[in-house]
């Protein structure tokens, strides 16, 4: 029901720039999704973090620094004092082409928590310096990414293991979520009490989304258990976290980010903190930092509306792969990389769609025009001075 009532809404409010479209999900919230798309992997050993840090796109050193930064908590049996917020994170290819996208997340040891009684620290049995780390990833690549992994393993001392039976990824996103992120298992305003009373072996919690603050919260919980704060009233289908992205400009995993062909820089992989220019040499870093410190990036991804003549939203009639031309010249100034029902994004020549008097449309359906919008979470610098916010037929 809540799908049905949200997806009905589809011409309420969200995150653009300049006028006001709404998906209605943006009036809606809290939510919580299952992510089905995602799958979990298990980093772990004395080289976790050389290991990951010579090939993602940002700096894996943090998870190897002591804790003691950024999320603090209420310390329980299964919930540290501090925690190590996660990371977004991609891999390429030598040509930094995007291959795969990585969230990583730092499981607590028990030192940094109270013991079962809850009467003083937990004890470390010892890792001899070993690091373990959680990667949540695509699910439709997964195989090829774990053999991936594998291959650039050679002599480290690393273990990569499959542990999608044991985990899944959840986000929450939509209204009122402030507050939430030091709540987990044993956090202090979970009301589960069995949670707190027997503790778990991970202590798993949300946290706020690594790539922007819009999206709200993400983590992984143990696939056995419904995470803190998630009532089956909140839950809904994983498409309407898919819509919530699209109203922001923000593609996730390979089947949205084309594997072997996407630039990281045109999908925004800079905005949303998932590459270091400061962290030394990793797979396809060349192509990366000669682009950026170019400075001038002419596409990117872009979210993008359907509508007819008379500014009617068109609901299913637009693909991915379907090209976006200018009404007048018919000179295509990008591509839709996903869409679902009237909404979608894709890469697009910045300067041609935010043009103030520009008509854009889809090639080969004219009748269905499309506008440009410009997030509100963009950098200013990513535009042009008297290039307006949107696009419009």
């Amino acid at each position: 029901m809540l799908r049905f009532n949200l997806r009905r809404q589809l011409s309420n409010s969200s995150g653009i720039y300049h006028r006001n479209i709404h998906s209605g999900l943006e009036d809606a919230g809290p939510m919580a999704s299952k992510l089905k798309s995602r799958s979990v992997v298990r980093f772990s050993g004395p080289d976790t973090v050389k290991f990951l840090q010579g090939l993602l796109t940002n700096d894996v050193r943090r998870f190897g620094e002591s804790s003691g930064e950024k999320s603090s908590t209420v310390p329980t049996p299964n919930m540290p004092s501090v925690s190590t917020p996660p990371m977004y994170a991609a891999l390429l290819t030598p040509q930094g082409r995007f291959m795969y996208d990585f969230f990583l997340y730092s499981p607590t040891r028990p030192d940094e928590k109270l013991d079962r009684t809850g009467s003083g620290p937990g004890s470390d049995p010892g890792r001899d310096g070993s690091v373990e780390l959680f990667a949540d990833v695509d699910v439709s690549v997964l195989d090829e990414l774990l053999e991936t992994l594998k291959k650039y393993r050679l002599r480290s001392k690393v273990d990569i293991e499959n542990v999608a039976e044991e985990f899944s990824c959840w986000q929450r996103y939509g209204r009122n979520l402030s507050g939430s992120s030091s709540v987990g298992w044993g956090g202090g305003v979970d009301r589960a009490g069995e949670s707190t009373a027997s503790g778990n072996k991970y202590g798993w919690q949300w946290y706020e989304d690594p790539r922007l603050d819009c999206l709200g919260y993400r983590s992984i919980f143990p696939s056995d258990a419904t995470p803190p704060l998630v009532e089956a009233d909140k839950e809904t289908d994983e498409s309407n976290y898919l819509l919530w992205r699209l109203e922001h400009g923000v593609a996730e995993g390979s089947a949205e980010i084309p594997k072997g062909e996407a630039i990281p820089l045109e999908y925004n992989f800079v905005g949303l903190n998932a590459i270091s220019f400061d962290k030394g040499c990793y797979v396809g870093q060349e192509l990366i930092a000669r682009t950026h410190h170019r400075g001038v990036i002419r596409k990117r991804l872009v979210p993008l509306r359907f509508i007819d003549s008379n500014g009617k939203e068109v609901n299913e009639k637009i693909a991915a792969g379907a090209e976006v031309v200018e009404s007048g010249s018919g000179k295509k100034v990008g591509t839709v990389s996903t869409a679902l029902g009237s909404r979608g994004m894709g890469v697009m020549r910045v300067e041609e769609v935010f043009k103030a008097s520009v008509e854009l449309s889809v090639s080969g359906s004219e009748e269905v025009k499309v506008e440009a919008i410009r997030p509100r979470w963009w950098p200013a610098e990513w535009f042009q001075q008297n290039q307006s916010g949107v696009a419009s037929a």
